[in-house]
């Protein structure tokens, strides 16, 4: 049929005017003539060229079936279905027509959208799924083409068209690919049966796309791209501040892990409150161009709807260990093919809210199986390490985490708050319940010790379980030593220990824990900056002090215009006892310049927020010392091939190149750069301080890192830490967060001891509240030096460490103090 030959379908439906078009099938604006010439839209599907009748038949039944179960669905976020009838032999859906823009549309003529657009755009998305999954309808096409935006909703529409175009690549016409690969989960590029999973990960993609400004996978071809999609990281996020959790639990690989729909709704919702609201003027948006509907079914333009609340309240997930893939910002962490879709209904039993579980991110690296850890009360089984020869340069300490975060994030726990406590303490004298000091109860009785509760939290389950059971020891060292001083009279201190298997949604649950128990005075961790995003906030709400050994984010003290130049303190309860990654870059170019003597540099970095924070750091403070930067150049984060770059580098005269970025891309540009006949070394930061780096890169050897922090042994006591930390019969191998984390746990022991002695002997009924004000005072010498946090809650005592690639590994060269 033609525009110009109009058509009456079914004997009801005129066809007006083709207002879109797409790979299987077109749009027309048509007239309901038995409802007075009502407006509708109308979708004819088009059969991909060369299919078998038999074939078009079978697809005719499913399709015209699960359209017509999608007509059940009533709900302002989802496009509704007035008709599916057969013209030509060919199935038609008569919806209605909505008058707006395509989230597509609306990025391809605004670019990427601001992160609160974009999470109240998902949030109304994932109210509509949320109705969709209980009916037992699973969407499978959700991509910006498929969202659109009228003036007072967000309307999912395409139900219908999925099943079709995926069922097409299932029968004999298996070579036929239709839709887009870039919203497609792995799950589904297998061709396996359709979940509510499948949803969630084309949403996540989508919201990726509208706030970054492109899909999260790029690749040349659809097999290259399937590669993508299921072996490597999408790429770090940049702009979707408190987005990038929820985009991290949408795309998680496997879809037995991935966040629930009622948990992502939680998780989007906690975002929308921690992102500025829009000014009036922003939400006002221009009117399309005059005339018919858009080829987006759409003419005008309106503000976003408020989203709607999440359908269901969140439940926790099940976290299991596992490898963190690439955080956004940087932290201290060890670091689709889409078709066109029909909402169908789910023919697995599966519930669309099964509660996620974590998975390894990177399905191309070897398993890992962690063994088994005991409970938190009990030992832990020593960890293996190979004796040093005389002189041998010191092996660095197995990372806890590479930039890799983990994804899989939760619901949102209510938080209860906690009973208020009446303190009574003893006097100075130490004598728990009487003595002279002592303070009298209501019946003048002496009134007994008091247990202050001190929570920690830590993986100590999955792959990195080594390193969070060793910060939960030594937060147990610091509260055994604080009762066998009885360094604050009349009080016991106690830990309570939490698994977060180093996944934020477990992060978040345990902060509600926390908080719940009136006991905790104060939290010491967590070791990734991935779970500390999903628990400072809510710690923060219930003025719960939290003391993390190994975040190194600069966004959780400096807030997300840092880089900017802008900072500023988003949590008053949050502070850190390690540096952060505001300094690798200033610290590497100090080495670089000072004690290796390289006067000229190529500085390089892949394009992501963490890249491009270490390269102008790093460019600065070059310059200030006198350096020539003879070349600067941005690469992809997936990009492999270097030649071109490598030979521009060697006759740049470079003594080196500094790079800032992951492991995956400096790999191969080290190794390019020697193939080119430059004899130079690469210098990163922590993101490239890893085996894969290594073990991609057999030319590694004198390449470079900085590490954040201090080895255990040049520690200021780090020699009577490990040998208190032995006594103590801990039998695993504590490693570099040690140190930190019993300084962090010592911080709030001496909080305690001055609320204490500032009430008079007793611990105030606000002690939870005087906290924060506590540790923010505080100036000692720990374990790791003179433990003090300046106005934003970061260590004053910033020491870092270059590493070096020797015979294979990395081995520790220097460790120094971060410029001022």
């Amino acid at each position: 049929m033609t525009e110009q030959n109009s058509e009456l379908i079914a004997g009801r439906y005129r066809l007006v005017e083709r207002i879109g078009q797409g790979g299987m099938g077109q749009v027309w604006r048509g007239l309901d003539q038995q409802l007075f010439g009502r407006e509708v839209a109308i979708k004819e599907i088009l059969f991909p060229p060369g299919m078998e009748e038999d074939d078009r038949a079978t697809l005719l039944r499913r399709f015209t079936a699960e359209a017509q179960a999608a007509v059940v669905l009533s709900h302002t976020g989802i496009i509704t279905i007035h008709d599916v009838v057969e013209h030509n032999g060919a199935p038609m859906i008569v919806m209605e027509l909505v008058r707006g823009q395509s989230l597509a549309a609306v990025i391809r003529q605004e670019g990427r959208l601001p992160a609160r657009r974009v999470a109240e755009i998902g949030a109304a998305v994932l109210d509509a799924l949320a109705e969709a999954h209980e009916a037992r309808i699973v969407h499978r096409d959700i991509k910006p083409d498929n969202v659109l935006l009228s003036k007072d909703r967000v309307v999912l529409t395409d139900f219908g068209i999925a099943h079709l175009a995926d069922a097409t690549t299932k029968l004999s016409h298996s070579g036929i690919v239709i839709g887009t690969p870039q919203y497609m989960s792995p799950e589904q590029l297998e061709g396996k049966r359709p979940t509510p999973a499948n949803d969630l990960w084309a949403l996540g993609a989508t919201l990726y796309h509208a706030v970054e400004g492109q899909p999260p996978f790029a690749a040349e071809g659809l097999h290259a791209l399937a590669v993508a999609v299921f072996t490597r990281p999408y790429r770090p996020p940049v702009h979707a501040g408190p987005l990038a959790p929820v985009l991290e639990a949408l795309l998680t690989k496997d879809p037995e892990q991935r966040v629930s729909t009622t948990e992502a709704a939680a998780m989007l919702a906690a975002a929308l409150r921690s992102l500025p609201a829009r000014e009036e003027a922003a939400a006002e948006q221009e009117p399309g161009p005059e005339g018919g509907p858009s080829p987006d079914a759409a003419t005008e333009r309106a503000p976003l709807p408020v989203p709607p609340k999440p359908s269901k309240p969140p439940k926790p997930s099940d976290p299991r260990g596992r490898r963190e893939p690439r955080e956004p910002s940087g932290s201290r962490e060890p670091s689709g093919r889409h078709v066109p879709h029909e909402p169908t209904l789910l023919d697995s039993g599966a519930s669309p809210a099964d509660t996620p579980r974590p998975v390894p991110e990177r399905p191309a690296d070897p398993p890992r199986i962690p063994a088994p850890v005991p409970p938190a009360e009990d030992p832990v089984p020593p960890e293996t390490t190979a004796e040093m020869e005389p002189g041998e340069p010191k092996p660095v300490r197995a990372r806890a985490l590479t930039r890799r975060s983990v994804v899989l994030a939760t619901a949102l726990a209510a938080l209860a708050a906690g009973s208020v406590l009446t303190w009574t303490l003893s006097g100075e004298d130490g004598t728990p319940g009487g003595g002279t000091g002592g303070k009298a109860s209501g019946n003048g009785a002496a009134a007994p010790a008091v247990t202050v509760v001190i929570g920690v939290d830590a993986p100590l389950t999955g792959a990195v379980s080594p390193t969070g059971v060793g910060i939960r020891n030594s937060a147990d060292l610091a509260v055994r030593t604080a009762n066998e001083k009885k360094y604050v009279p009349g009080v016991k201190f106690e830990i309570k220990a939490l698994d977060d298997a180093s996944d934020p949604a477990k992060g978040q649950s345990n902060a509600a824990g926390f908080v719940s128990d009136a006991k905790v005075l104060g939290v010491v961790g967590p070791l990734s900056s991935s779970v500390a995003r999903a628990m400072a906030a809510p710690l923060a709400e219930a003025d719960l002090v939290n003391v993390s050994p190994g975040n190194t984010a600069p966004e959780l003290t400096l807030g997300p215009d840092w880089a900017a130049g802008t900072r500023s303190r988003p949590y008053g309860t949050y502070f850190r006892t390690m540096t952060t990654d505001v300094d690798q870059g200033p610290f590497a170019a100090r080495y670089l310049h000072t004690e290796a003597g390289k006067g000229k540099l190529y500085v390089i970095d892949d394009n992501s927020a963490y890249g491009t924070a270490l390269t102008s750091g790093f460019t600065a403070e070059f310059e200030k010392l006198g350096g020539t930067v003879v070349g600067t150049e941005q690469v992809g984060s997936t990009q492999s091939e270097f030649s071109g770059l490598a030979k521009r580098i060697r006759a740049s005269g470079a003594d080196a190149v500094y790079f800032g970025g992951y492991s995956e891309t400096a790999g191969p540009l080290s190794k390019q750069l020697k193939q080119a006949g430059a004899a130079i070394p690469l210098m990163g930061g922590d993101g490239i301080l890893d085996q894969e780096f290594i073990a991609s890169n057999p030319k590694a050897d004198g390449d470079l890192s900085v590490n954040i922090g201090v080895p255990v042994e040049e520690q200021a006591g780090g020699t009577d830490f490990l040998a208190r930390y032995r006594e103590a019969g801990y039998q695993d191998q504590t490693d570099w967060y040690g140190p930190y984390a019993y300084d962090a746990t010592w911080s709030l022991v001496e909080a305690v001891k001055s609320l204490v002695k500032d009430n008079g002997g007793t611990l105030p009924q606000d002690a939870r509240a005087k906290m924060s004000q506590a540790v923010a005072r505080l100036s000692f010498d720990g374990v790791t030096g003179r433990v003090a946090f300046d106005e934003y809650g970061d260590t004053r005592n910033r020491r870092l460490t270059v590493c070096s690639v020797a015979d294979g590994r990395w081995a520790t060269v220097t460790s120094g103090t971060a410029p001022s």
